[in-house]
């Protein structure tokens, strides 16, 4: 169907070669969302199970969602802004003659930092873009743990009834 498809996270099951989750990432030359869309929701598979043949149940459920992941933040020069200010503290007639004291602030996410300990602008500012390159290295990884808490959650969502799909027996045919 000219995808591509790969394996981002997986959760091991009990038995090898088996999972409880499985997290894909999709990528479609054509019609990108008609392939997901179709579906999302609830798959059902009557059957006997293989790893279970003396369970009653015979009807077993999958959730399939889309998940768009997390918008990346760029480190695109243009959208920094730069502040020159005074510093501010002890350091007497030179503190309040001179702007050396820096505020970078990241447009898109609003993140700043700023640094005043140097003398020196030139110094204040690669201390400042330092400490903004940490903080938002530090919004990135919450939100992909926020994504991935996300997605677990997902787990106890199925719903067990109307589903999109439905297979029966141990080849997995799709019944119309």
């Amino acid at each position: 169907m000219g995808m591509n498809i790969r394996a981002i996270h997986t959760a091991p099951g009990n038995r090898p070669d088996t999972y409880h989750s499985i997290l894909l990432s999709i990528q479609t030359e054509h019609q990108a969302n008609a392939f997901p869309a179709e579906w999302q929701g609830t798959v059902l598979w009557k059957g006997k199970s293989m790893f279970r043949p003396h369970h009653k149940r015979k009807n077993w459920f999958v959730s399939v969602q889309v998940l768009q992941p997390a918008a990346e933040e760029t480190d695109n020069k243009q959208e920094i802004r730069v502040d020159r200010m005074r510093s501010s503290g002890p350091g007497g007639q030179h503190v309040n003659k001179t702007e050396t004291a820096i505020r970078v602030t990241h447009l898109p996410s609003g993140i700043s930092a700023i640094a005043q300990e140097e003398r020196s602008q030139h110094l204040n500012r690669k201390l400042a873009m330092l400490r903004l390159q940490r903080l938002m290295e530090q919004r990135r990884q919450e939100a992909e743990q926020e994504f991935a808490k996300g997605c677990w959650r997902n787990h106890d969502n199925v719903e067990r009834g109307n589903p999109c799909h439905v297979f029966s027996g141990r080849k997995f045919e799709l019944q119309r």
